[in-house]
């Protein structure tokens, strides 16, 4: 995305934030003190905040962006509202950088339309997230068809509850190999 789309994104989101506040759809994702919650995609940062305070200082919010200006974004917020449990962190690519199994809880939120290789994206996704991990993941600009059959063609993810919103995915578990004894 060029810096000139980039910034007129994080005024309309700006504008969106000061309308419907971010607050109000986060509280229905779980989010609890101590979690590790990854907002990939994160833009400018609009959600940064109000999850810092839900996981509190015991928790950590994994900032991922593949923009270097969210990653500017984001380490302004940090500094100007000394939010220390969180991390910018800049992806390459499909490669988001962060340890396997980091995450309890992963939000991709108004971005999945602009992935052009979803599988890819959610098999990283998979990966950063623990066993017992959620997905939070909306539509964006496309269709909830369009997003359900990626999801569920993807391997990687089982779709758990469809609301208005969003989705709310459980990651596949490996099948048990049993040896014969």
């Amino acid at each position: 995305m060029p810096d000139a789309h980039f910034r007129l994104m994080s005024l309309a989101f700006r504008i969106r934030d000061s309308i419907i506040p971010p607050e109000r759809m986060l509280a229905t994702f779980g989010v609890r003190k101590g979690m590790t919650v990854v907002d990939y995609g994160c833009g400018p940062g609009s959600y940064i905040k109000t999850v810092s305070d839900l996981v509190g200082p015991d928790g950590t919010v994994y900032a991922v962006d593949i923009h270097e200006l969210a990653i500017e974004s984001i380490s302004q917020r940090i500094k100007q509202k000394g939010l220390a449990n969180v991390i910018p962190t800049l992806a390459k690519g499909y490669d988001s950088g962060l340890p396997n199994s980091a995450a309890d809880l992963v939000c991709a939120l108004d971005m999945f339309f602009m992935i052009p290789d979803t599988d890819a994206f959610l098999a990283e996704i998979r990966r950063i997230t623990k066993p017992d991990g959620v997905l939070i993941i909306d539509d964006g600009h496309q269709s909830r068809e369009k997003t359900r059959s990626a999801i569920q063609t993807s391997g990687s993810w089982t779709i758990e509850e469809e609301t208005r919103g969003y989705l709310r995915c459980r990651p596949v578990q490996p099948a048990i190999i049993q040896e014969a004894t």
